[in-house]
């Protein structure tokens, strides 16, 4: 049987006090760590309950719902510096599944909107419903003036059930930077208070029911990096001091009724990235030149607005850019062969429903990125001038069916990879071989004999010269 050295002790009795004290320091941890207080925890109990009913939340989850919360709940400590006391508070609640990566709490059809939200959770930072009022009409309460100090994103997206006039949600939200209100029932005009929204950083209000002119108090906001109003029916004009936004990365304004002229102020915006103004009314005034000044714009969209004129040359310096939309804007003229050299990035390019004319330039084939070219429906002529190579590539992406003088070689025509687009092309007929016979103006002979005579006087003339 072996002995163990009496040196070896030592260490024994150190592992084992460490074990003990680690184990000490858990308990005490543990017995300190600050709970959620009772009125709190109450309140995310009954916000659960009007959210989804027939899930027994208190069943679930009976104990501190900081330390054992459902996904969606999120806590935060907070140290009160005149006593030092910690405690922990709410600061995120959302609701609505969105993915096994965000299991939010699921709602139901039957889901309503607590005024507890906006009375029992002063240090709320997030608050997020996705597709969570969907059939019943939910109203937006009142907002106590006392909400809302520590918000910071507000975010309600594909709830079209939830209705409200924007004011009725807005308020002095001074610590707020994400306003995200997508796909809902919200009504009403922009408040001159969102100008008020000092560290505001996105305001996202596509597909709702706003109306009326864009406020100018919004120029104010100069932390801006994303301004999505798309799909409402704002009109007017675009004021001009949308381009005092200098730090925006995306301004969308599609699918509305704006008027009148693309304000040049615009061309201030030289961080933005994004632009879309397409679907709108603007009037008979071309293609903007500004847009030359944007280096680094990677997608623009002016489609459905008769702004008219060519396309003017203007893309040297936007080599960035990935998509271009320019359909059913009343286009005449050509299309510059430029936008092929220049354009080197580009993936998608449309330009249907034009009144374009002329040839397809054949540097749009050297474009190595490109997925989708849509020129349907202008008035283009001539031969398709890219390989099968190409072709390919594209697919059924390569749209150019609607142009009657354009045509397709017999050779690419049968190619296994075509796509369907091109098939609808008439075929080009053979191309005229040209007589490699010397012809020599002001003669009717052009046959060999008369040829070598011509060039044998030529000779003789230039030899005597030289004599």
């Amino acid at each position: 049987m072996a002995v163990l050295s009496t040196s070896c002790f030592p260490i024994f009795k150190l592992v084992f006090l460490f074990t003990l004290m680690s184990a000490a320091v858990t308990i005490s941890l543990q017995q300190e760590q600050p709970v959620l207080n009772s009125a709190e925890q109450d309140s995310v109990y009954q916000v659960l309950s009007s959210i989804n009913s027939a899930i027994p939340w208190r069943t679930l989850f009976p104990d501190d719902l900081c330390s054992y919360p459902p996904h969606g709940v999120v806590c935060d400590y907070f140290s009160d510096p005149t006593t030092n006391n910690i405690t922990v508070h709410i600061t995120e609640l959302s609701f609505g599944y969105v993915s096994d990566y965000t299991p939010n709490p699921a709602c139901s059809q039957n889901s309503t909107f607590s005024p507890l939200l906006f009375t029992s959770f002063k240090h709320l930072r997030k608050l997020f419903f996705y597709q969570c009022f969907t059939g019943t009409q939910v109203f937006v309460p009142e907002i106590p003036t006392s909400f809302g100090s520590s918000l910071e994103e507000l975010v309600f997206i594909n709830n079209p059930a939830f209705v409200g006039p924007l004011s009725g949600i807005i308020r002095n939200f001074t610590s707020l930077r994400r306003v995200v209100l997508i796909g809902n029932g919200i009504y009403g005009s922009i408040p001159d208070g969102m100008g008020d929204l000092i560290n505001v950083e996105e305001i996202a209000l596509s597909r709702n029911k706003l109306s009326g002119q864009v406020s100018v108090s919004l120029a104010k906001l100069k932390k801006l990096k994303v301004l999505d109003l798309s799909g409402n029916d704002f009109d007017g004009n675009v004021p001009c001091s949308v381009g005092n936004l200098t730090q925006l990365l995306k301004l969308d304004l599609s699918s509305n009724a704006f008027s009148g002229k693309i304000p040049g102020s615009l061309s201030n915006l030289q961080c933005l990235e994004f632009l879309d103004l397409s679907f709108n009314r603007f009037g008979n005034y071309g293609v903007p030149l500004f847009l030359a000044e944007m280096p680094r714009l990677k997608e623009v969209y002016l489609s459905g607005n008769l702004l008219g004129g060519d396309i003017p040359e203007i893309w040297e310096k936007l080599g960035g850019i990935l998509g271009i939309g320019f359909s059913g804007m009343g286009l005449v003229g050509g299309i510059p062969a430029s936008m092929g050299v220049h354009l080197r990035n580009l993936c998608y390019l449309g330009l249907d429903n034009n009144k374009l004319e002329g040839k397809v330039p054949e540097e749009f084939g050297s474009l190595e990125f490109v997925s989708e070219i849509n020129l349907e429906k202008n008035n283009l002529s001539g031969r398709v001038p890219f390989s099968a190579k190409f072709t390919a590539k594209v697919g059924d992406k390569l749209r150019l069916k609607g142009n009657p003088e354009l045509c397709v070689d017999e050779k690419l025509s049968r190619g296994k990879s075509i796509g369907s687009s091109l098939r609808e092309l008439k075929r080009c007929s053979k191309p005229d071989i040209p007589n490699p016979v010397l012809f020599i103006g002001g003669s009717h002979h052009s046959g060999p004999l008369s040829s070598s005579f011509h060039v044998l006087l030529l000779f003789w003339g230039v030899s005597a010269l030289l004599l």
